[in-house]
């Protein structure tokens, strides 16, 4: 297995000037928008063990092509899902985890909105999530286009910078530079994923501990029938709601009467 790896890495190092291989680490990128299996930030790490630490200005560029291909992705799955719509999303996403993805996605951009476009794709699933979310529900998409390019400008530093510290530990073996680094991926993610699901549980818990409010069938008649003003009287006047009926002359119908919801109604002394 290692020898594969180290004849994979050598290859590309080979090869880390053609243009080419920058085209493909944009593409990947891009389309790991719609195409969750597709190895985006495994593919930058890659590179960026490749480069080393010694050429900065390489790792800059790398930083550049991957967080431009991500935001062209994000951007073309925002416009599919304004295209499609809810119901078209709905048809689109099939399966059980991909609706509740979308779900999620909902529910969040309602709540939480700049934290799902910047830091939704840290999450399984929420990249997708966000672009088709944002999308469907006509999220302005210029807001959506500058909160997206911060969110993956922050993505390609951090994935570049865990390449770099991959290769930084082991500078003449790239093989142990890229197991190292894609160990330090997975332990963060492993943090991002627990302080989710943290936050998550808080939030159910501040939701079940807030009081909900009375529903009518357990209230008694007598109080359904009244009026709020007479159920909650202020200061022992109580107001209610009653019109006089007036006759007209010769015992005709009258109009509608006049109006006395003002009037205050003291008991007699």
């Amino acid at each position: 297995m290692f020898d594969v790896l180290h004849d994979i890495t050598t290859l590309l190092q080979s090869h880390l000037d053609e243009p080419w291989l920058w085209l493909v680490v944009f593409a990947i990128a891009g389309l790991d928008a719609l195409l969750p299996f597709m190895p985006s930030e495994s593919t930058v790490i890659t590179m960026a063990v490749l480069l080393g630490t010694s050429d900065v200005t390489a790792l800059a560029g790398l930083i550049a092509v991957a967080a431009l291909g991500a935001w062209a992705g994000d951007c073309g799955g925002h416009g599919i899902g304004r295209a499609l719509g809810p119901f078209g999303i709905s048809r689109l996403v099939r399966s059980e985890r991909g609706r509740r993805n979308y779900a999620w996605g909902v529910d969040k951009l309602g709540r939480h909105a700049v934290v799902l476009i910047v830091a939704g794709r840290y999450f399984p699933g929420g990249r997708v999530a966000s672009s088709l979310a944002t999308g469907g529900l006509k999220y302005p998409f210029g807001r959506f286009a500058l909160l997206d390019l911060a969110g993956t400008t922050i993505w390609a530093v951090y994935s570049v910078l865990i390449g770099a510290a991959g290769a930084a530990s082991f500078a003449d073996d790239p093989v142990a530079g890229l197991l190292a680094a894609f160990a330090l991926g997975l332990l963060t993610l492993g943090f991002v994923e627990g302080g989710r699901r943290l936050l998550s549980r808080r939030e159910h818990r501040d939701a079940a501990s807030e009081p909900h409010p009375r529903p009518a069938e357990q209230r008694g008649p007598a109080e359904q029938r009244q009026p709020a003003e007479l159920r909650d009287p202020v200061g022992g006047v109580r107001r209610t709601e009653r019109r006089v009926a007036g006759g007209g002359a010769g015992g005709g119908t009258g109009g509608d009467g006049a109006d006395l919801s003002g009037v205050d109604c003291r008991a007699p002394r």
